[in-house]
C-alpha cells in the first residue's frame, strides 16, 4: 500500500513543519522559541483542524465503513492481525490495516477531552490522530504473563477508515494470519464488559485465547469519539 493511498483521506493543511520546521530546512522563525515544531501553535492548530474533519466526515454520514468485504473475506479463511493490550491477545481483520508502524511520539492537545485521544503522532510528515484502543475497550493495562523471556517490542497501527487514517499503540504484534472460519466462534456476551460490545468472535490460536474484534463496529466508535 503506497503513501499516498495511506493518506489520501488527510485535509488539507499547510504542513510548514516539513518545509520550514525541524523536518525542512528549519529557517521558520518561530524555531528559535519552540525548539520543536511539535511546541509551537501552528502544528497544535493543523492537528485541532485535522479532528474537526474527522467530525465533519462523521456528521456527513460517513458511516457506511467496510460495506464491501474483499473476496478474501468471504472464503473459508479469515486473514488477521493477531496482537496484544495488556494481557488481552485480540484480533483485528487484516482489510482495515493499513501498517505496522514503530512507536512514534504523541503530541497531546490541550483541553481535548475526547474519550481514547492520546493525540496526534506524525506519520511521514502528516498528522494523524492517535487513540488508545485499551481505553475504548476499557481494559486492563499489564504484560502477558505467560510470555517468555522473548524481546517483545510495542507497535503502532495505522487502520484505515472513509474519515482517514487513525493510529493506536499496541503492547506487541504477533502477526498476520490466516485463518480458518470453522475455527472462529461465538462469543459470550458480558453486559460488564466493554469490550463484548466490539467482539465479533473468539478462536484458540497457540497458547493464546483470541479475542475477533469487530472492525466496523470499532472504527465507526473511534471516528465517532473524535468527534
Amino acid at each position: 500500500m503506497t503513501d499516498q493511498n495511506l493518506l489520501h483521506h488527510q485535509p488539507a493543511v499547510d504542513d510548514c513543519w516539513n518545509r520550514i520546521g525541524v523536518f525542512g530546512d528549519k529557517s521558520c522563525p518561530r524555531l528559535e522559541r519552540h525548539i520543536h515544531c511539535r511546541n509551537c501553535e501552528v502544528y497544535g492548530a493543523a492537528a485541532i483542524a485535522l479532528l474537526d474533519r474527522y467530525g465533519s466526515a462523521l456528521e456527513r454520514g460517513d458511516d457506511d465503513y467496510g460495506q464491501g468485504e474483499t473476496e478474501e473475506m468471504q472464503g473459508e479463511q479469515r486473514s488477521l492481525l493477531i496482537f496484544r493490550l495488556g494481557e488481552q491477545w485480540l484480533a483485528i481483520a487484516t482489510r482495515c490495516l493499513a501498517e505496522v508502524m514503530p512507536v512514534s511520539p504523541i503530541h497531546v492537545l490541550p483541553h481535548r477531552k475526547n474519550r481514547g485521544l492520546l493525540g496526534v503522532t506524525n506519520v511521514r510528515g502528516t498528522l494523524v490522530a492517535c487513540l488508545s484502543l485499551a481505553e475504548l475497550l476499557d481494559l486492563e493495562p499489564g504484560q502477558d504473563t505467560r510470555r517468555s523471556e522473548r524481546r517483545v517490542i510495542p507497535r503502532m497501527l495505522i487502520l484505515e477508515t472513509d474519515s482517514g487514517p487513525l493510529v493506536t499503540p499496541v503492547d506487541e504484534v504477533s502477526g498476520i494470519q490466516r485463518i480458518p472460519l470453522a475455527r472462529i466462534g461465538s462469543a459470550k456476551h458480558d453486559e460488564k464488559r466493554t469490550i463484548s460490545r466490539f467482539t465479533a468472535g473468539v478462536l484458540q490460536w497457540r497458547e493464546h485465547s483470541i479475542t475477533l474484534l469487530d472492525d466496523e463496529r470499532l472504527l465507526q466508535t473511534m471516528i465517532g469519539s473524535l468527534a
